[in-house]
């Protein structure tokens, strides 16, 4: 499932979003700008705002308010990363140098916390309260998300509940807070904006969870980061603690200990021990189902290529491999 159809319904607005993007992260100090342009211009999929714009089509019309709330779902996405980046002492994303590696991790916290006030800055000149409630508690969520999963790390013991309330707190909500606004600003019925909403949170599980497949199974050239980084960084991810449930007493050991120790030099036997239980089809299959309940949620909506787009999205987000 190819990005290609996806994108060329919205080319013409996400060149518009990315206009906004360049020109609202203009700042008069010059290493603002370095950092910024860096991550900005560093790859990505731009899934986030794509989102926002998809749903506002979905409803029939794209605004350049759309185009605003976009850029700002980009910023706070961009704002977590330079953060996460140096909370996990990341070196690569996106098959590049990471932010905190070339320019240290003072600047990489500090014009992350710009990204989130020129966020904010751009929410409130929508002068949309619904605007303002649904940003601020995406925003508050995905911090206690990043809490608890720092919580995480190093237990062996997370329970696979636990680990899926991270996962919506750290990167679902994002995803459900642009397909909710995409509604909101084209006054979607409340039940049409739930559905949408709903759709977001699925696709944003789905997402995830074949993040930590690929973490354990795909190649670093094509997902652009190190195999194993999670592991390294002792995370306890669903094909790991599904693989500790279902393996030898031999194999729970040593992914238990990988998980407490972190690192890499049990990576070849965590990796055997996870293809061995069959956890990667396990997760796939979950992350496939919470792909086809979200476009379950939207089924109603009239057909449009917008809609279309959207559960096209849905089948790359479990088919990708980068």
């Amino acid at each position: 499932m190819s990005l290609a159809f996806i994108q060329s319904c919205i080319e013409d607005d996400m060149a518009a979003v990315d206009a906004v993007i360049r020109h609202s992260l203009h700042s008069e100090v010059v290493l603002v700008n370095q950092v910024a342009d860096y991550i900005i211009n560093s790859g990505g999929k731009r899934l986030r705002p794509a989102l926002v714009l998809l749903s506002a089509g979905a409803f029939g019309r794209i605004t350049p308010i759309h185009h605003q709330l976009a850029a700002v779902v980009e910023f706070i996405h961009t704002a977590t990363l330079l953060h996460d980046d140096v909370v996990d002492e990341s070196a690569m994303r996106r098959g590049q140098a990471t932010a905190n590696t070339l320019f240290g991790n003072a600047a990489s916290v500090l014009v992350g916390d710009f990204v989130y006030s020129r966020a904010f800055q751009m929410m409130v000149n929508v002068q949309n309260m619904r605007v303002m409630e649904i940003l601020a508690e995406a925003t508050n969520i995905i911090a206690e998300g990043e809490v608890l999963q720092l919580l995480n790390v190093h237990d062996a013991d997370v329970t696979d509940e636990a680990y899926l309330k991270v996962i919506h707190y750290k990167t679902a909500k994002l995803f459900e807070a642009a397909t909710r606004l995409g509604a909101v600003i084209c006054n979607a019925p409340e039940r049409d904006e739930q559905a949408m909403a709903e759709y977001g949170m699925r696709l944003g599980t789905a997402f995830q969870l074949i993040d930590d497949v690929l973490d354990l199974s795909g190649e670093s050239a094509e997902i652009g980061k190190n195999l194993g980084d999670d592991l390294a960084e002792g995370k306890p991810t669903l094909p790991l603690l599904y693989a500790m449930r279902n393996g030898t007493v031999e194999q729970r050991n040593t992914i238990r200990h990988a998980i407490e120790q972190g690192g890499l030099d049990e990576l070849p036997s965590v990796i055997q021990a996870v293809l061995d239980t069959g956890a990667l089809e396990h997760v796939i299959a979950i992350a496939r189902e919470e792909a086809r309940t979200g476009c379950e949620a939207i089924a109603h909506l009239p057909d449009s290529m917008h809609l279309q787009a959207l559960k096209r999205l849905a089948e790359f987000a479990v088919s990708r491999t980068y």
